[in-house]
């Protein structure tokens, strides 16, 4: 064994959290796909995966993860650990990649006891082979998450330095030490964001009963300064940038702070615990009625599951089947085709609304770039004819090359829009906004038409899987087999 003292990176292991903004599945397949990276790993040559499918890894995970979270109520809290990242570094030029790919799935074997799903690559694009391993953290029967010791990070180095040793590769005998261990930084609270301040603040600045005015008098007097425009905005004292009010939440934009001051709205504290908790567990309850997809049984037992989960997933999908009826039976649901009759409503009616939003937001950032090039075109108009009369002189061009160049690019964009005659005015391009912004707003609820379509597509879907019944898909499938 040859012992190293360098700053070489060395094994550590580190939990993989929900990324703000991002979904479940999103984060997963973010850091699953770096480490699976076919650029760094040889075209997948390198990767290896117990429990799923490499290529599938990250759905899976997320599927572990809802399973587990019907079964114990355990879903959404904050900090919640999707699954741990482990990166093994190896000295350059003394190990190749097939052995950093064999000891990287040992140390997993090994450190998981094969109890949870994961996935092994191995990257060669650096001067050293360096090998990342990620494993979920629900096991492999949905009963439970991987427990995280104190010691992790002192654990899995043994192992890898264990598994090092017997094939007389180098490790790093004293590692330089880390910023502290995981549970000390697990219980050091997360700073409150911008937001997070401008939400108490004003909170703390609106009332029922008070003009609206009043509150933006209100928000200047606690020091932070105000932005009207299209976009209402706010800048904390101390602060470099504004923040739209409309980015803070649907209690926050300038029509519901406007509600709120008339009493059309009812003002809510952020820190109402008992309130929240309310409104969490009635999420969480309608959430439990509504219909989630059955298990493929028989493809999860080719993945490697075993019995336990088969067993886990036989009762489930009973409880799954008869909330499927129980929700055709409250929607007046009586047969087959008025099922599919159904699912084909929603599921169009949803697309429709879709492509019609993608088609104003799409229209609306249009009039904003036109708008912005028809004014910048008339702001530099007289200017520019100036410098035509200067016979295009190089000293004045140079004086005034700003607002120069942003007509040359007003007229280059007309040129390629084909505004070669008359441009439209400000005006009508204004009329032609509020028109659109209106329609979409007429258009409903989005989020609401997309869980409609997503709840009896689910129906449709167990009801077929009950009955037996494939998909068109599957029967031209099986027509072009023949």
């Amino acid at each position: 064994m040859k012992v190293v003292y360098d700053a070489m990176a060395t094994t550590w292991i580190k939990p993989i959290h929900k990324a703000k903004g991002r979904t479940v599945a999103a984060t997963l397949a973010d850091r699953i796909g770096y480490a699976n990276n076919p650029d760094k790993s040889n075209g997948y040559e390198y990767v290896k995966s117990y429990g799923c499918d490499y290529y599938t890894a990250a759905n899976e995970f997320a599927l572990s993860k809802e399973i587990y979270g019907q079964q114990t109520g355990r879903k959404g809290r904050k900090g919640d650990i999707l699954a741990y990242h482990v990166r093994q570094s190896f000295a350059p030029g003394e190990i190749t990649p097939e052995m950093a790919l064999e000891v990287g799935c040992v140390l997993m074997e090994k450190f998981t006891r094969n109890r949870h799903q994961y996935v092994v690559a191995v990257h060669t694009d650096k001067n050293h082979i360096h090998c990342h391993c990620i494993f979920n953290a629900v096991n492999m029967d949905c009963s439970g998450k991987f427990r995280n010791p104190m010691r992790s990070m002192r654990i899995v180095r043994r192992i890898s330095d264990l598994l090092c040793a017997e094939r007389g590769l180098s490790i790093v005998e004293n590692p330089k030490p880390s910023r502290g261990s995981y549970r000390d930084w697990q219980d050091r609270k997360e700073p409150q964001s911008n937001r997070d301040k401008l939400q108490d603040l004003i909170d703390g600045n609106i009332s029922t009963g008070m003009a609206f005015e009043q509150f933006i008098a209100a928000m200047s007097a606690a020091g932070c300064g105000v932005k009207r425009g299209k976009y209402l905005s706010f800048k904390l004292p101390g602060a470099e940038r504004f923040i739209r009010v409309k980015s803070l939440g649907d209690g926050y934009t300038e029509d519901a702070l406007r509600e709120r001051c008339t009493g059309k709205r009812a003002t809510q504290k952020r820190n109402d615990a008992g309130a929240d908790a309310e409104r969490k567990t009635a999420e969480h309850a309608a959430s439990r009625n509504r219909p989630k997809l059955l298990i493929d049984i028989e493809e999860k037992l080719r993945q490697g599951y075993g019995a336990g989960f088969e067993h886990y997933a036989t009762i489930q999908n009973l409880k799954e089947a008869a909330k499927t009826l129980v929700f055709l039976k409250e929607n007046g649901i009586g047969t087959y085709g008025e099922l599919v009759k159904k699912a084909s409503e929603t599921s169009g009616g949803y697309s429709r609304m879709n492509e019609r939003r993608k088609e104003i937001d799409s229209r609306l950032s249009a009039i904003s770039e036109l708008q912005k090039h028809v004014g910048q075109y008339g702001k530099t108009r007289g200017l520019w004819a100036a410098y035509k009369r200067s016979g295009w002189d190089s000293a004045f061009f140079e004086a005034n090359r700003a607002p120069l160049m942003l007509h040359k690019s007003a007229k280059k964009y007309f040129d390629e829009h084909g505004f070669k005659d008359k441009l439209p005015s400000i005006n009508s391009l204004k009329q032609e906004y509020a028109v659109l912004l209106s329609e979409k707003k007429s258009l409903g609820n989005i989020k609401a038409a997309r869980e409609e379509m997503i709840d009896w597509t689910r129906a449709k879907h167990n009801v077929d899987s009950i009955l037996g019944v494939r998909p068109e898909s599957q029967k031209s499938r099986d027509r072009e087999a023949r």
